[in-house]
């Protein structure tokens, strides 16, 4: 499809700076083509104030903001929690479940606007095009992607900026605070600047660098607990008060940020095959995770949780690697799905200067039994088995030791 056969382009629209002005140049690329903007709200806060305005003046024809807050967190973020998943150890994938989401709503809408493409402003260095273009494949696979940062002429973020200023386009960022970040419901990411060199320490008790907390030096002295319950592997309330998805979330978020829980700095390996270092703010979701794994020690057996622990690895690959609508996918959710069963209880925590520690955890499904495991006196464990089982799982070894010796005479 030649340029100018391009009349109505839908754009993957957030208002900060790649998206900001990729309206005025599709619209001189492109033949002076509509453009319409979508935002997916997937609990980006103040960042969506006037946007609609701002959408409108810089030449967007129209602007959707789409509500995507309750499906986020109920069939991206606590499916993704339940398996366990978190990305070479550290990445709770913040942005990464986010994208599968917004791109699969951009698809419905241009095909319901009768668009001729789809364009987002991911880099071509990133990992987001990947996840936006195979969701829009799967819901939309005869659609033309646009991505100007691989076309375009402009070579970094400086050059960004200079032409948003010679357009006239409002900014709220400026040269030296401009991080590029990506905030939502779930997390806030950090990368750029000074943290493009490992060797540099974070700013983490410079006012401004945080926004979802503080650092755990700045944390108060006192502890804080917190009890969460959770219903087959989904949690359901927090110290007793029932609340939805996004409630939860937001709430311990609060707890979390306020005790300096959830930062994580790392170099992480990108698709595309680079290395990048990134700082991350996840507090409510840290605390998810860790009570998550707390009440399956004790209602998942060990084999199943050993499978399980194995499989979050690659769950965590098809999760950053934008491979949610996957038939893989879809199957491994179903074993996470019949893994959570019993996965019900109560798990409480304190958290103090960044740390989450174990206060205790109950479940009516629990595997643990004290009377089998007590040092006390007992009449459920015969001590004496242990022998037998120490011979036959010892073997082995005995053999191969018993032939050495015989070969060695």
């Amino acid at each position: 499809m030649a340029n100018n056969d391009i009349k109505k382009v839908v754009l993957a629209y957030s208002g900060g700076l790649d998206t900001s002005i990729i309206i005025p140049w599709l619209k001189e690329n492109y033949n002076n083509c509509e453009v319409i903007a979508v935002s997916g709200d997937v609990g980006q806060g103040t960042e969506l104030d006037g946007l609609e305005e701002k959408a409108k003046k810089t030449g967007a024809s129209k602007l959707y903001v789409l509500d995507l807050k309750k499906d986020f967190v109920n069939d991206y973020v606590f499916p993704t929690v339940q398996a366990g998943a978190i990305y070479e150890n550290r990445y709770m994938l913040g942005t990464s479940f986010a994208r599968p989401i917004i791109a699969k709503e951009i698809a419905k809408i241009a095909l319901k606007e009768g668009a001729d493409a789809i364009c987002h402003g991911c880099t071509g260095k990133g990992n987001d095009q990947v996840r936006f273009e195979l969701a829009i494949k799967a819901f939309a696979p005869d659609m033309k992607i646009i991505a100007p940062w691989r076309v375009w002429d402009l070579k970094s973020r400086e050059q960004e900026i200079e032409y948003a200023e010679a357009h006239n386009i409002p900014l709220k960022i400026n040269r030296e605070t401009n991080y590029s970040k990506d905030k939502n419901l779930w997390h806030l990411s950090h990368e750029g600047l000074d943290l493009e060199d490992p060797a540099n320490e974070p700013q983490y008790e410079k006012e401004g660098f945080l926004e979802m907390g503080v650092s755990p030096i700045q944390a108060p002295d006192k502890p804080t607990y917190v009890t969460i319950h959770f219903e087959k592997g989904i949690p359901t309330a927090i110290d007793g008060e029932e609340m939805d998805g996004v409630a939860i979330v937001e709430k311990l978020n609060k707890l979390g940020g306020e005790n300096g829980i959830g930062l994580a700095d790392l170099v992480e390996n990108r698709l595309v095959g680079m290395k990048s270092r990134g700082v991350y703010e996840t507090p409510g979701g840290a605390i998810l995770y860790h009570a998550h794994e707390v009440l399956e020690t004790i209602t998942i057996d060990k084999e199943t949780a050993r499978t399980k622990q194995y499989l979050a690895i690659k769950f965590a690959d098809i999760v950053y690697n934008g491979q949610w609508y996957t038939p893989l996918r879809e199957a491994l959710s179903a074993f996470v799905t019949e893994t959570q069963k019993t996965v019900t209880g109560d798990v409480k925590l304190k958290l103090y200067k960044g740390n989450i520690i174990n206060a205790g955890v109950t479940s009516p499904y629990t595997l643990y039994d004290e009377e089998v495991a007590t040092f006390d006196e007992d009449n459920v464990y015969n001590q004496a088995d242990s022998a037998g089982f120490i011979n036959l799982f010892g073997l082995p070894i005995k053999v191969k030791a018993k032939l050495e010796q015989k070969r060695n005479k």
